[in-house]
């Protein structure tokens, strides 16, 4: 017997061609300040203001947390949601009490009804081990990626506490969130005079030369500041290439906080490095935290590193990002006859000496 056909079907009707959908990975900032700096004010905004984005935020309620804190941000009933609970406004929105990554696990459950997501941490938190989480658990890396550190600051009190002593060894909190951040966010303009915020904008910049800096008051700050920055970006060297316009090679005068120690550092040499004797420099400095330089042994931690790298014998741009142990290194777009070859170096972190690193950097770099 033979199956009836429809005079009307071809053979390719009969065999559509499937189409490979490719998922997208859905960008993290990373939201940290000191206890008051406003980032509660901020969630609030982000869960309740009708700005045509569908976030996730993650509230981090460890330590408990103040009553009038959760009301502002949840609402009248006062309750703290350990599940995502979708909101009027196309957010979601779930509480946890630790570092995140279950709340994470279970938002990925409703991926599709969300494209951003907001990660709040504790007001004592550092937030480069939360960042590291993404490169480390392959699980949330393959579904999410960090995309910035958003730092909020008190203009007021801001001062006083990246002032703040701590005991002989221990780095204060605020000065770490400061110094890992992307973009920071100063707010409570209303609060200080104009000298005040030059006080406090100039002892920020001794300690991070490198971020985006945004004014505001009452934590109203235009999304676009602060989300979609790119700042881990492997496939884009833009972020690194703003940063040296702006600040050229330098190291920065860290002679006017309390904590001299913390600094910021960049330089940039032309050429092509060997990558071997680089990843041993690189492991030297981030894993061993030393390098030599002239013959002295220097020791250092860095808490934030970004690079570009040219390596002998190959056509593409290595991008390199670091967070305190952790690196990342990833082969990216090939070098145009138009560009000369050329290394750029960012680094974060304590007794940061530019002249010394960038003299220990050139055993790895090769005679042209």
């Amino acid at each position: 017997a033979r199956a009836l056909e429809s005079p009307d079907m071809s053979l390719d009707e009969e065999c559509p061609t499937l189409v490979e959908t490719v998922s997208r990975r859905v960008p993290v900032t990373i939201l940290t300040g000191y206890l008051g700096a406003g980032k509660t004010t901020l969630l609030k905004y982000i869960l309740t203001q009708s700005h045509g984005k569908r976030i996730a935020v993650v509230m981090n309620e460890f330590g408990g947390g103040s009553d009038i804190e959760k009301a502002l941000v949840l609402g009248e009933d006062d309750k703290l949601y350990e599940e995502w609970l979708e909101l009027r406004n196309g957010c979601l929105c779930c509480s946890v009490k630790d570092s995140g990554v279950k709340a994470l696990e279970r938002l990925m459950e409703k991926k599709g009804r969300f494209d951003y997501v907001v990660l709040e941490t504790t007001g004592l938190a550092d937030p480069g081990p939360i960042a590291g989480m993404f490169w480390l658990d392959e699980g949330l890396g393959s579904e999410l990626y960090i995309d910035g550190i958003v730092t909020l600051v008190d203009a007021k009190y801001g001062l006083q506490t990246l002032q703040m002593k701590k005991s002989a060894g221990v780095i204060n909190e605020a000065v770490r969130q400061v110094a890992l951040a992307d973009t920071i966010v100063i707010n409570k303009l209303d609060l200080v005079t104009a000298e005040q915020l030059g006080n406090i904008k100039h002892y920020i910049l001794t300690i991070n030369q490198f971020a985006n800096l945004v004014e505001t008051e009452r934590s109203c700050v235009d999304l676009s500041l602060v989300l979609d920055l790119n700042s881990f970006d492997c496939g884009s060297k833009q972020s690194l290439d703003a940063l040296h316009r702006r600040m050229g090679e330098t190291g920065a005068d860290s002679g006017h906080h309390l904590d001299a120690s913390v600094n910021s550092v960049a330089f940039c040499l032309g050429g092509d490095v060997d990558e071997l004797k680089f990843d041993e420099w690189l492991q030297c400095l981030l894993w061993e935290k030393s390098y030599r330089s002239c013959g002295v042994a220097y020791t250092v931690s860095v808490w934030r590193l970004k690079g570009l790298i040219s390596v002998k014998g190959c056509e593409q741009q290595v991008i390199i990002q670091g967070v305190h142990e952790l690196f990342d290194k990833q082969y990216t777009a090939k070098w145009t006859s138009q560009e000369d070859r050329h290394n750029q170096l960012v680094l974060i972190g304590q007794n940061l000496d530019c002249a010394s690193l960038r003299e220990s950097f050139q055993i790895c770099c090769l005679d042209k």
